[in-house]
């Protein structure tokens, strides 16, 4: 079975940017060092527009998921985020594939 994958998609509120970005770089980083089953946390900008912020995230399962969202780290997140946010989506994914680099 592969890895549970959550991709969100935020547009944050460009008057609030700055400070989510600073939540979520915090939120990353202890999900990654914390959690022994988060695989991979990353942030990404968009090209066009710095307000559209995507997260990639990697757990070995939906267990481990399940584990983050009851972290402290990303309930701080998730209640600070709610006035920052003007809109949201999320995709829950099953990795199957991830080759390793030179396969």
């Amino acid at each position: 079975m592969g890895h549970f994958v959550l991709i969100v998609t935020f547009q944050v509120k460009p008057e609030h940017l700055e400070r989510f970005n600073q939540m979520i770089d915090v939120n990353a980083r202890a999900s990654v060092r914390e959690e022994p089953g988060c695989r991979q946390f990353d942030v990404m900008r968009g090209n066009d527009d710095p307000c559209k912020v995507v997260l990639y995230e990697v757990y070995d399962n939906e267990d481990a998921f399940k584990a983050h969202a009851k972290m402290s780290h990303t309930q701080t997140f998730l209640s600070a985020a709610k006035e920052m946010v003007a809109s949201q989506t999320a995709m829950r994914l099953e990795r199957m594939v991830a080759p390793a680099k030179g396969a």
